[in-house]
C-alpha cells in the first residue's frame, strides 16, 4: 500500500482521500517513511516536520465530522526551506540562520495550511537561492533521484528532488531566474513561475525582490495547477500582489488535456536561440516535442527576440544589487547567528565577523558584486544600464505575443551535470539559467514539462513555454495537452524510466 501511495498524483491521491479510500494518516506515514528510507542518500530535505502526522489526523478527523474540505486537503506537501515557517527552522540554506524560527508562517504556507495540505518538511536549496546546482547549500548538496553523482537543478533542488524521489507528491518552490523550471527540467518534474505579482512572497525570503517568485513544483501539470489555485491570489500583506481575480488552473489543466487546445495555436521559436549553444539530446527532444504540437494542428512560428542573448548578463547585475540590499538585515543583530570577535569587539567587528562565518562563497561573491554595481560612479554604467536592457527584453516580449500565444524553449541547454564539474566555473553555472532568465526579467509566467530523455545519457529534458503575462492559465493549458501526448506516446510518465526509481519494490528502497 505505502509503495502504491506514494506513486499516485496528487490529484488521484486526493480523490482517494475524499472517498475515504484512504485516510490521511495512512497518506502521510507512507511519505514520512519514503523520507526515512531514502533521504540519506538524496538530502532533499533539511528537516523533516514533527507533527505532520498530527495535522493529518485532524484532516481525518474534519473530514468524518463532515466538514467541506478542499480538493487536496491531506495530501503531503514539502516546502523550500526559503519560505519561512513557525514550526520548522528556516534558514534559506544558509548557517547565518540555522535554527532560526519564524514568529509568521509565508502567505503561501498560511494558504497551505489552510486548504487542508500537510507540510512534510522544509528541503534544502543553493543558499538564499543563489545557484543552479543546490551545491551553495550550507548543508551539503542535494542528489539527483535519476543519478545520485549529478545535481537536481538549483536553488530549489531540494523540492524538485523530493518530488521526483516520491518523498512528497507536492513542493513549494521559488524562482528567480529559474530556480523552479530548471531543476524541474533536470529531475523530470513540472515547475511553474507564475506572472510576477500573481503568487504572494510575503514570508519568502528576499534574494531579488523585483525577480522573486513563488510557484509549485509537481510531478504532473494538474497537481501544478491544484496547487497554484491554493498559494495564488492577492495579498494585502505584499506591495507587488496583483489584485487580479484568476481562473481556477486546475481547470485550465483539465481543459488542456481533454480539448483540442493544441490546434490553431500559435507557437514562437526564437530565431536567435541556436542549437549550437544546447546539448544535442536537449536541441533533439525540444524539436521532436515541437513537432508534436505542430501534428496536433499547432503552428510553428519564427520569432526574433534580439535582446534575450543580454539577459543573463543584465540578470548577474540586478540579482547582486537586490541581494546585497536584502542581505544587508543580516548583521548579527536581529537574525540568527552571532559570531563575537576576541579582544574589544564593536559592532562593526562583530558584524564583519557574523558574515564572513555565515555567508558562503557564493553570497559573499554576489553581495560583492552588487554593493560593486550600486557604488557611487558605477551606478548608471552597471546597474542602471541592466535595468535598460531588462526594458528591451519587456519590448521583445511584447512584440513576439503581438504574432504567437505562446512561446517555447529548451527548459535548459544542459542534463544534469556531475556534482562539483561546475562548481569552481560561475559563469558555466550562471549559463545554465539562459532560457529561465528572461521571464522573471519580463515578469511573465513560466512552465517547464518533461519532453523526454537525451540520448547521449538517457536523463530527462524539459520543455519550456512563456505566456504574456496574466495569462498563466494559457500554461496549463498547453502543459496538460502536450503532457497527454507525451506520456501517451512513453506508455507511462517520464518518471517510471528512471533506472534509479524504477528498481524501487518498497518504499525503503532507492537503487
Amino acid at each position: 500500500m505505502s509503495t502504491e501511495l506514494i506513486r499516485l498524483s496528487a490529484a488521484d491521491l486526493a480523490a482517494k482521500l475524499a472517498s475515504g479510500e484512504v485516510s490521511s494518516v495512512e497518506a502521510t506515514q507512507a511519505h514520512l517513511d519514503r523520507i526515512a528510507a531514502v533521504d540519506a542518500d538524496i538530502h532533499a530535505f533539511l528537516h523533516v516536520s514533527d507533527h505532520a502526522l498530527q495535522v493529518a489526523a485532524d484532516v481525518d478527523r474534519r473530514r468524518a465530522d463532515g466538514e467541506a474540505l478542499g480538493p487536496v486537503a491531506g495530501v503531503p506537501l514539502a516546502i523550500k526551506d526559503v519560505l519561512v515557517t513557525t514550526d520548522m527552522p528556516s534558514t534559506s540554506g544558509s548557517r547565518i540562520l540555522e535554527g532560526y524560527l519564524s514568529p509568521f508562517d509565508a502567505t503561501v504556507v498560511a494558504r497551505s495550511r489552510a486548504a487542508g495540505l500537510v507540510p512534510l518538511g522544509k528541503t534544502n536549496m543553493d543558499e538564499f537561492a543563489m545557484g543552479s546546482s543546490t551545491e551553495h547549500s550550507a548543508y551539503g548538496p542535494t542528489h539527483n533521484p535519476w543519478d545520485l553523482d549529478r545535481i537536481p537543478g538549483g536553488s530549489g533542488g531540494g523540492s524538485a528532488a523530493a518530488v521526483a524521489a516520491f518523498e512528497a507528491p507536492l513542493a513549494l518552490g521559488s524562482d528567480t531566474g529559474g530556480s523552479i523550471r530548471q531543476p524541474a527540467h533536470v529531475t523530470g518534474t513540472v515547475g511553474l513561475k507564475p506572472t510576477y505579482g500573481g503568487v504572494s512572497r510575503y514570508g519568502a525570503i528576499a534574494l531579488a525582490s523585483s525577480l522573486d517568485q513563488v510557484g509549485p513544483v509537481t510531478r504532473t501539470v494538474l497537481d501544478a495547477g491544484l496547487l497554484h489555485d491554493v498559494i495564488g491570489g492577492h495579498d494585502p500583506h505584499d506591495s507587488t500582489s496583483l489584485t487580479d481575480r484568476w481562473p481556477s488552473f486546475a481547470d485550465a489543466a483539465r481543459e488542456g488535456a481533454r480539448g483540442d487546445v493544441l490546434r490553431g495555436l500559435r507557437v514562437g521559436v526564437i530565431s536567435e536561440l541556436p542549437d549550437s549553444g544546447f546539448q544535442p539530446g536537449v536541441s533533439k527532444s525540444f524539436r521532436a516535442a515541437l513537432a508534436a504540437m505542430e501534428a496536433q494542428g499547432a503552428e510553428l512560428v519564427e520569432i526574433s527576440a534580439p535582446h534575450f542573448e543580454y539577459g543573463v548578463a543584465a540578470y548577474y547585475l540586478i540579482l547582486p544589487a537586490e541581494a546585497s540590499s536584502n542581505l544587508a538585515k543580516f548583521d548579527s543583530v536581529r537574525f540568527g547567528l552571532r559570531v563575537t570577535p576576541s579582544g574589544t569587539p564593536t559592532v562593526e567587528s562583530v558584524m564583519a565577523a557574523t558574515r564572513e562565518a555565515g555567508f558562503g562563497d557564493e553570497v559573499k561573491r554576489r553581495i560583492i558584486l552588487g554593493t560593486y554595481a550600486l557604488s557611487a560612479g558605477y551606478y548608471d554604467a552597471y546597474y542602471g544600464s541592466a535595468q535598460k536592457v531588462r526594458t528591451l527584453i519587456q519590448r521583445d516580449f511584447d512584440s513576439a505575443f503581438a504574432q504567437v500565444d505562446v512561446i517555447a524553449t529548451p527548459s535548459a541547454p544542459t542534463t544534469a551535470f556531475r556534482l562539483g564539474e561546475k562548481i569552481d566555473d560561475p559563469m558555466q553555472m550562471y549559463l545554465n539559467d539562459v532560457t529561465t532568465i528572461p521571464a522573471n526579467l519580463a515578469g511573465v509566467p513560466g512552465i517547464s514539462i518533461p519532453s523526454g530523455l537525451a540520448e547521449e545519457d538517457g536523463l530527462p529534458v524539459g520543455i519550456q513555454f512563456l505566456a504574456p503575462a496574466r495569462q498563466d492559465a494559457q500554461l496549463y493549458r498547453v502543459g496538460a495537452a502536450l503532457e497527454a501526448l507525451l506520456v501517451d506516446s512513453w506508455g507511462g510518465p517520464l518518471l517510471d524510466r528512471a533506472p534509479v526509481l524504477r528498481q524501487a519494490q518498497g518504499a525503503g528502497e532507492v537503487a
